[in-house]
């Protein structure tokens, strides 16, 4: 901006009034945010991800030269046209001392109590949102959380976009009487048996929605890439309908709003009675509008993007109960947004560990049986890990309360093979099923080693065969061949050609590892689709 000229002597005072007005119109017209402010992660007491390179971003002025220093490290960079700065800080080993990080440009940013060790995100919907306060032992477990400062949780507040969010909302907090009662349950249990094994600071990244579906967290690139598989099309397919109807949806609601509105006013005019529901669409928010929480990408935009790409070890994941019955779909939706993730993340084939659906709901129906083994078929992909949960159910409680085992399950499996430990991480696997008789005789192995199988009793129930019509009965399991074999048999099919063994919504059976009691997984021997 060119400033006025002096045009004579005799007009200095007007001409320095002149120079001061133009130099404020300046520092007014300057883009706004122009102060160094880093993304919404880079808050006092978080962790950073150890012996990883550490990218701090954020936002300044244009052209803005930033410098980051923590624990004697420092790096720079310079905002680009649109304000953005990125640096990365060298790889760090874990260290609890408190330390501060200081981002400097224009201003001064200064973030206390930050320490370095192990970083996971959290997420899924209502299974890991549900909170310690929620879940058995909160009234022990949350003033013994007292012993363990090194523990950090965010939880990242629910926002919905249609396209991908650059910032969000939450706050690193300590863990301690206080806050632990608001954190993950499952997130807090598997940092908690973690910080006892590592005996270095753990930081969880939460970002979690009840009800929401697996369409909502994939990335839009995935779900562009899987708009034309026949089983996947429908997440797109379903995002366009609902945007195609939301003026008219909208306007339907914005004139029943209206016409409720007057009923109301005029009810209390001539002081009656006026008890209707006002309009709207319950909690789930406006069909195809922006607080719509069904829509492709919906939570991936609004609660994933933001935290890319900051530095973690690894996720873990609870989710299917929004979309069990969809078998098929499941089975490609979720390998879809594992890879996708990895792929935006940019930090190779990080660990990602979730849990099977658990037991909830009819004892005869079969939905969440078969999502559980969508789940199951996921570990083809590398680096992945599946905690088991349906023993750990209630038949009315999808958000059943055990949740300090599911997390301690998670940690079995990241210690064994993310953090090496010699750590039994999981039940028998079937190793063969062979007909035997009138009956089949399933035998297990280990993928730990050498051990047997149990149970609580005996005969074991949990199992079902079936014959040529297809029709399932339950059946009793013998364990036998040195505790390392099952022999299932039921009088009702005397001529079976299928085994399966806990697969129903509700299913809590009864065969466990022998030393370290975790479950055997629900199994089929049978293709069928019903």
């Amino acid at each position: 901006m060119a400033l006025p000229k002096i045009s004579s002597p005799n007009a200095k005072g007007s001409s320095v009034r002149n120079l001061f007005f133009y130099l404020a119109l300046m520092f007014l017209s300057s883009p706004l945010g122009a102060e160094v402010v880093p993304a919404f992660l880079f808050q006092d007491n978080a962790v950073l991800q150890r012996d990883k390179p550490i990218p701090v971003w954020g936002t300044a002025a244009p052209g803005e030269r930033v410098s980051v220093a923590f624990a004697g490290k420092a790096a720079t960079a310079t905002a680009d046209a649109a304000g953005k700065w990125r640096v990365d800080l060298p790889a760090m080993p874990a260290n609890a001392t408190p330390a501060q990080l200081v981002i400097t440009g224009m201003n001064t940013v200064t973030l206390r109590n930050i320490l370095v060790g192990e970083v996971w995100l959290a997420s899924g919907q209502s299974n890991m949102l549900q909170m310690v306060n929620e879940t058995y032992d909160a009234a022990l477990d949350i003033p013994a959380s007292v012993r363990y400062p090194m523990i950090r949780h965010i939880k990242v507040e629910h926002q919905t976009a249609y396209a991908p969010m650059t910032t969000a909302k939450g706050a690193w907090k300590v863990a301690g009487p206080e806050t632990t009662g608001e954190f993950s349950a499952i997130a807090y249990y598997f940092a908690r048996a973690l910080q006892d094994n590592l005996a270095i600071p753990i930081g969880i990244i939460h970002s979690s929605q009840g009800a929401s579906r697996i369409m909502t967290w994939m990335d839009p690139a995935t779900c562009l890439a899987k708009s034309t598989d026949p089983d996947l099309k429908s997440i797109l397919e379903e995002r366009d309908k609902k945007l195609a109807e939301y003026p008219a949806v909208k306007a339907k609601l914005d004139a029943d709003i209206a016409k409720w509105e007057a009923a109301k006013k005029a009810a209390e005019v001539a002081k009656q009675p006026f008890n209707d529901q006002r309009p709207g669409y319950g909690w789930a928010g406006t069909p195809g509008g922006p607080d719509d929480m069904f829509i492709a990408s919906c939570h991936y935009n609004g609660m994933i993007h933001p935290l890319i790409p900051y530095a973690l070890r690894g996720t873990i994941w609870y989710q299917g109960e929004g979309d069990a019955g969809l078998t098929v779909y499941y089975a490609k939706a979720f390998p879809a947004l594992i890879t996708g993730w990895r792929t935006l993340f940019a930090q190779g084939d990080f660990p990602f560990y979730w849990v099977q659906l658990s037991s909830c709901g009819d004892p005869a129906g079969t939905n969440s049986a078969f999502l559980r083994e969508s789940q199951t078929k996921t570990l083809s992909l590398p680096n992945t890990g599946q905690a088991l949960s349906f023993d750990l159910g209630q038949r009315g409680n999808i958000h059943p309360k055990r949740k300090a085992e599911v997390g301690r399950r998670l940690a079995r499996i990241a210690l064994a093979r993310t953090y090496g430990q010699k750590i039994v991480d999981s039940g028998p696997e079937v190793e063969q099923i062979v007909r035997e008789g009138a009956g089949f005789r399933v035998r297990f192995k280990s993928p730990n080693g050498s051990y047997s199988i149990s149970a609580a009793v005996e005969p074991v129930t949990g199992f079902e065969l079936a014959g040529e019509d297809q029709v399932f009965k339950p059946a009793i399991g013998v364990i036998g061949d040195r505790e390392t074999s099952v022999l299932v048999t039921s009088a009702e099919v005397p001529e079976p050609v299928a085994v399966r063994y806990g697969w129903h919504d509700f299913t809590v059976p009864g065969l466990v590892h022998h030393d370290e009691g975790l479950p055997v997984a629900p199994f089929r021997s049978d293709i069928w689709t019903r």
